[in-house]
């Protein structure tokens, strides 16, 4: 039986970033793109289901003035960037990580406030994937006089956006697995035990992971094990929606929480439409068996503390039947890797073209 989904995030107060900066200097359009991306880093945790985007306005004063996405409901960047530069916004160029929007939804549209302000130039680091502004934005600020570049620094800015462009294009959330693992490849003891495998620092950035996640799912297995809150302790942002595959008791700490017994599939489709742009894995073997055979995982944030299990009666990073010959091996591509205290951080993502190929 399917629960209702219910909001389970803690809500907490964060900072509004709006940054003006007062002295001048001379920077080009990769540099001010730039400014942009760290200004919008700044928002990941309080924009969504809004996409987190860094706007600067530079006047012809030489003056750099930076605004990111606020809450829902709260001003775009652009908003932000304006009113920071005042009347300096005339003549001036805007750069923004994404094209500004051209619609009225909870606030007016960007491209009127960005032609009302005067601006005559607008840098734009990629076109909105969503069908309600792609494209319709740049149309409308080059109707307007506006001279119009696009695609500076857009390999950052597409992989800063990475959770809300494969939203919405695929209407899903964007799966990251995140597993801990000793060298030899264990995610847990004989007995099931496997806390903790890796140390305080990598522990620290799963809650950060948490925080930039919309919702977080584990089995109910893991449940039962383990009596996790899957909450965001020590570091800044909200709370993740919680959703257990499997039926589990009203005590568990985890609650409230949604208990699913359908599909992955159908589980996916259903945050797509409830606005959940990035979706954490955080079950045993199990569950990320099952979100990495059905080809549902968009990221794998692989945890490898420097310990062994020493045997293989512990449980791997997946349960259950792998490949019968080396053909049929699974593919990635490392995307970052980074040390965690003693620990190592590997984040891997499908291959596309090894996938392709091997079909």
């Amino acid at each position: 039986m399917r629960a209702s989904y219910a909001q389970c995030a803690t809500r907490r107060s964060l900072t509004l970033h709006v940054v003006r900066r007062r002295k001048r200097r001379t920077v080009n359009d990769l540099q001010a793109m730039q400014i942009a991306i760290t200004a919008a880093d700044r928002a990941r945790l309080i924009s969504r289901p809004n996409p987190w985007v860094g706007v600067v306005i530079v006047p012809q004063s030489g003056e750099i003035f930076d605004g990111s996405t606020s809450r829902v409901g709260g001003p775009h960047a652009e908003i932000l960037a304006i009113r920071a530069a005042g009347k300096l916004t005339v003549g001036a160029t805007i750069y923004t990580t994404l094209e500004p929007c051209d619609h009225t939804g909870r606030t007016g549209p960007c491209t009127q406030a960005i032609i009302d302000a005067g601006i005559t130039r607008c840098v734009v680091g990629i076109v909105d994937p969503d069908e309600k502004v792609s494209g319709r934005g740049i149309a409308r600020l080059r109707e307007a006089g506006i001279t119009v570049e696009l695609g500076v620094l857009a390999d950052q800015v597409t992989e800063q956006l990475a959770p809300y462009i494969h939203h919405r294009k695929t209407k899903r959330p964007f799966v990251v697995l995140k597993m801990a693992t000793t060298l030899d490849g264990r995610t847990a003891a004989a007995d099931g035990t496997s806390m903790w495998i890796t140390g305080e620092t990598a522990r620290r950035r799963v809650q950060v992971l948490r925080a930039q996640s919309d919702a977080v799912v584990v089995g109910a297995g893991t449940v039962r094990a383990d009596d996790p809150q899957l909450t965001v302790r020590d570091v800044e942002g909200d709370s993740p929606r919680r959703i257990v595959l499997g039926e589990i008791s009203n005590e568990a700490r985890i609650n409230p929480c949604t208990q699913w017994t359908g599909s992955l599939v159908d589980l996916l489709d259903e945050l797509g439409k409830q606005d959940v742009l990035q979706l954490l894995v955080e079950g045993g073997p199990t569950v990320a068996a099952s979100f990495h055979r059905e080809g549902l995982v968009n990221q794998y944030v692989l945890h490898l503390a420097p310990a062994f299990s020493g045997g293989n009666d512990g449980l791997g990073v997946f349960e259950g039947n792998g490949i019968t010959t080396m053909s049929e091996l699974w593919r990635g591509r490392i995307v970052s890797t980074q040390q965690l205290g003693d620990d190592l951080e590997i984040i891997i993502e499908p291959n596309l073209k090894a996938q392709e190929n091997k079909e």
